[in-house]
């Protein structure tokens, strides 16, 4: 398997291979990689899933995209000892909420969001690769939430990793904040950005374009510009609609979104052969995707708070991996889009690669008033308490999804106790943490605040990673 820059021109034949893409994140010319093509499924080898534990799919998952970078069994060792540790035997277990109607649980990871079903098999990717080559790394991203606290729990400890995280100061809940700030680990450090997750984004990706400090820190990425993240999402899919009955029956997703890592993996099991019916969206008042798919105009406004703040995002960074597909992978092209984003703040699609969109993908838009009200509705009807992102997805599912008896499924992407005052106004009932984190509230906590500004966030990593030539993560939530 070989990949390329979403902005390399069509006759540049240079590729790199899965260790190197895992490395790099970012491709040097702002782009995301992606592979040249995308392996295929038969229904056959679908079927046989259904025998799988979950690591052992994801292992048929991710051994066409890794190629030889990892032989099979040692592939499934990282697995089995990434999923480990897990609450819940199934992994991602599904739970129906209706006749037709189920929920995704991807919340059983170390720090209770679905982050952690790519991240903990990430950080072990990067530990191998980089001993094998005698190495050491320096991960620096751009959290909204859920990423920074799942990074640093993947790379906490890790021999050859340092990690550095920035969020957006006073924009995540107090749980969310602590599960980075509370991590005495001595390789990882956490900066509270004034200003907003895009700000953060922003600054990782400016430190990746300043070639000079990339080359000096060997910036890299775990989040989900970086394809293994990608890929690694992917599993989940095709578990859950094998579940259901897959190939033999078609299944719908719900997802809610910030980012659009989420699903775009969900996009990438529809190419590999999953019968998805539909991909749904789910936004909140920061409507950028919504409003794309809906009107076919991509403008950048405020990013405005809400109960949903991982998905508080306004340029969701793999929607460029997207747009690439439906403008014909002409990396030129969507170069000269991208620029033309970035500069004037509108995204010059054309009616072609908008129309392609609304093919694959529909969207939905949900409030803070309708997702307190979504929380209360299944709560009265099953019994079952969602956080504020959860909410949205079964929210688009209900307004958007197939009503035609093909199952929908909604991403349930965190635990409710990740927002319990947002839960417990909805229900009156406070979630309570899992028993690995009961005391998160009480731990110590470690923040450093620093201005929006390049050259303090630059001066700081460079000031805090250890003696030598070091790499760095960047994303959102959904």
């Amino acid at each position: 398997m070989r990949y390329i820059s979403t902005r390399q021109p069509a006759d540049h034949r240079h590729t790199l291979g899965f260790e190197d893409v895992l490395i790099a994140g970012l491709a040097p010319d702002g782009g995301l990689y992606v592979p040249t093509e995308i392996p295929q499924f038969s229904a056959a080898e679908i079927r046989r899933f259904r025998r799988l534990s979950y690591p052992e799919l994801a292992a048929e998952i991710l051994a066409p995209f890794v190629g030889d970078a990892f032989h099979r069994d040692e592939l499934l060792a990282i697995l089995e000892d990434a999923y480990a540790g897990f609450d819940h035997r199934a992994i991602a277990p599904l739970k129906q909420l209706g006749s037709g109607e189920f929920l995704l649980e991807l919340f059983h990871g170390p720090t209770i969001a679905f982050k952690d079903y790519a991240l903990q098999v990430l950080g072990r990717l990067f530990d191998a690769v980089l001993a094998r080559r005698g190495e050491r790394a320096t991960i620096v991203g751009a959290t909204s939430g859920d990423t920074g606290s799942a990074a640093i729990e993947a790379c906490r400890d890790r021999d050859n990793l340092d990690i550095f995280i920035l969020y957006p100061h006073g924009r995540t809940s107090a749980v969310q904040r602590r599960q980075m700030t509370t991590v005495a680990a001595p390789n990882v450090r956490t900066l509270a950005v004034e200003g907003s997750f895009d700000d953060c984004q922003d600054l990782v990706k400016a430190m990746f374009a300043d070639a000079p400090f990339r080359a000096r820190h060997r910036l890299s990425a775990v989040n989900s510009i970086n394809w293994a993240r990608i890929a690694a999402q992917v599993v989940y899919y095709f578990a859950s609609a094998v579940a259901l009955g897959a190939p033999d029956v078609p299944v719908s997703f719900a997802v809610p979104t910030g980012n659009f890592g989420n699903v775009y993996a969900g996009h990438v099991a529809r190419r590999m052969g999953l019968p998805v019916a539909e991909l749904v969206i789910g936004t909140n008042r920061n409507d950028i995707l919504y409003r794309f798919v809906e009107t076919g105009e991509m403008t950048i406004s405020a990013v405005e708070p809400s109960l949903s703040p991982s998905m508080d995002i306004q340029v969701s960074s793999n929607f460029e991996r997207l747009l690439f597909e439906v403008s014909g992978r002409d990396g030129t092209a969507l170069a000269a889009i991208m620029a033309s984003f970035r500069k004037t703040g509108r995204l010059p699609a054309s009616p072609e690669a908008w129309a392609e969109t609304r093919a694959l993908i529909r969207a939905h838009r949900v409030d803070d008033e309708e997702t307190r009200a979504m929380i209360r509705e299944i709560h009265r009807e099953t019994g079952e308490l969602l956080d504020p992102h959860s909410a949205i997805a079964v929210a688009a599912s209900r307004a958007k999804g197939l009503k035609d008896g093909t199952p929908r499924v909604a991403l349930a992407c965190a635990h409710p106790a990740k927002f319990p005052d947002v839960v417990e106004e909805a229900t009156g009932i406070y979630p309570s943490l899992p028993a690995h984190l009961a005391d998160l509230m009480t731990r110590a906590e470690r923040e450093t605040p620093i201005a929006n500004d390049l050259a303090a966030v630059e001066a700081y990593v460079a000031a805090n990673v250890p003696g030598f030539n070091g790499v760095g993560t960047n994303e959102a939530s959904a």
